[in-house]
């Protein structure tokens, strides 16, 4: 197997993983309600903690989750001290990921609350 086609491979492995996820995205919402219900209060309606969340998946610092979003550093520390507490991450402060799998569209307005 060459290069060429082991990135072929792998792209279309990509793409499986996003349908699957896609379809398994309601059971996924019912599994794990109480806990997002618990993201949303600790997030709020601010659009730059949204967005900082949603960076949220173990491969940025808190600074680089920052200079990203432009959210205020306390403001950030602040959230991810309770997000750990709320039992929300899942390797801790400094690269926060987090334990939940969400899609990019949970804090819009029309998305499903369930």
């Amino acid at each position: 197997m060459n290069d060429e086609h082991a990135q072929l491979l792998l792209e279309e492995v990509r793409q499986m993983r996003k349908m699957l996820e896609l379809l398994a995205e309601p059971a996924i919402a019912q599994r794990d309600a109480k806990l997002r219900d618990e993201l949303r209060k600790i997030v709020g309606a601010s659009s730059k903690k949204q967005q900082s969340v949603l960076l949220m998946d173990g491969s940025r610092t808190q600074a680089q989750i920052i200079t990203q979003t432009s959210v205020n550093q306390g403001d950030l520390s602040t959230v991810v001290g309770k997000l750990e507490s709320a039992g929300l991450l899942a390797d801790g402060k400094k690269q926060p990921k987090l334990a939940i799998a969400i899609p990019m569209n949970f804090f819009d307005a029309n998305a499903e609350t369930n």
